[in-house]
């Protein structure tokens, strides 16, 4: 009997700094082989800033890396017009299957987030619908919370809204930072991006 190959399912990531989510992605999924078990690959990287210590690292796994400031456009709009460019540029100009937000300090535009609609996700640092936008940790201890935590989402227009596919939580110590809690839910948002988007894939190949 012959076995047909997995479709590709091609995985681009957009970043603005370190990416250490990008980084516990790419390392699942060699890890967990995802391109065997559901043919998935990393497309490439792209970043809005040329400095990004994420480039460097992707750059060393052999991933490809593309750079697209948003310094170089006069409105978010044309900006959004080229990353959609560069991000579609990674796999012959053809959409991503998954466009990942791994610390991409961006708001997008609704074009943006359409050309893209059911394939782009985020990671956002709080129990959503909990504390959108910034200063998530901050505001959730001037709150008095007791728990705090990581929400990935499907990408709408509207900010930090979409589907909850999936949530970390963490208690919010007595003696707690800002700095204290954001390292405590990004070791917990390691954890909780891969496992969505594992899901993700196995569903789309079971589809």
């Amino acid at each position: 009997m012959t076995v047909l190959p997995k479709p590709k399912q091609r995985i681009a990531i957009l970043i603005s700094g370190g990416g250490s989510n990008m980084r516990a992605i790419v390392e699942a999924l060699h890890r967990r082989r995802w391109n065997d078990r559901y043919g998935a690959v990393i497309a490439g990287v792209v970043s809005n800033q040329a400095s990004a210590a994420g480039l460097q690292w992707a750059e060393a796994q052999g991933i490809a890396t593309r750079v697209c400031s948003h310094r170089d456009y006069a409105s978010r709009e044309a900006f959004d017009e080229a990353l959609k460019q560069a991000v579609d540029g990674l796999t012959d100009q053809a959409p991503p299957d998954w466009v990942v937000l791994a610390g991409f300090m961006r708001i997008l535009t609704p074009a943006f987030v359409e050309h893209y609609d059911g394939r782009l996700l985020n990671i956002h640092p709080s129990l959503l619908p909990a504390f959108p936008g910034l200063h998530t940790h901050q505001r959730a201890i001037e709150m008095g919370c007791r728990f705090a935590g990581a929400t990935v989402h499907r990408v709408t227009a509207a900010l930090d809204h979409g589907e909850i596919l999936g949530q970390a939580v963490v208690p919010v110590l007595a003696d707690d930072t800002p700095d204290q809690l954001a390292a405590r839910v990004l070791t917990q948002e390691h954890r909780l991006y891969p496992d969505v988007l594992e899901q993700l894939l196995q569903a789309r190949l079971q589809a």
